[in-house]
């Protein structure tokens, strides 16, 4: 009757241990799964900003009559190998000097440019959510790997903790690896 109590209590031991496993594991996929679609998002929404920033461009070298091609630096972006976090950094400055384009030549009442303008500015928003998105759910991805007993989960699984969307890693010893 002993070995029959131990038997039960091993066998709802492990059980706990099991349903613990499973749960754990399936909320790091689940924030992995988050994490992915945020960067899905992000790669999209990026990719029509610089289609709509090199729209613009074209469009306003027709508008100036100038030989200068302001926006080379910006036309080669996407032949480049640069993170997500660079590319957005550099769109941003490329609509920076869009709009001190279109103050600097009084393009303010072209309704084609607005449109365009607006819809950077729409994407912008997006991007701005969905980069929130991904460095919370990163973040309590990250929490979830250093954490003990899921460490040994994420380990078996091979989880690695991740980068945040600006690519600062708060583990290393570097204090100011944010540039503006």
């Amino acid at each position: 009757m002993l070995w029959l109590s131990i038997l039960l209590i091993i066998i709802i031991l492990l059980s706990l241990g099991g349903i613990f496993y499973i749960t754990a594991f399936n909320r790091l996929n689940d924030l992995k799964t988050k994490i992915d679609e945020a960067e899905s998002i992000i790669d999209e929404n990026l990719r029509i900003k610089y289609d709509t920033l090199i729209r613009i461009s074209n469009s306003l070298k027709k508008k100036i009559k100038e030989n200068k091609n302001y926006f080379k630096e910006y036309e080669k972006l996407k032949d480049m190998n640069i993170s997500n976090f660079d590319m957005d950094r550099k769109l941003s400055e490329g609509f920076t000097l869009i709009l001190k384009m279109q103050d600097d030549l009084g393009l303010d009442n072209d309704e084609e440019l607005n449109q365009e303008i607006e819809k950077i500015k729409r994407l912008d928003e997006k991007l701005c959510a969905t980069k929130n998105y991904y460095n919370k759910n990163t973040s309590l991805e990250n929490a979830i790997i250093r954490r003990f007993p899921t460490n040994l989960i994420a380990r078996i699984h091979k989880f690695k903790i991740k980068l945040f969307f600006d690519g600062k890693d708060m583990d290393d010893e570097i204090i100011d690896d944010f540039k503006m």
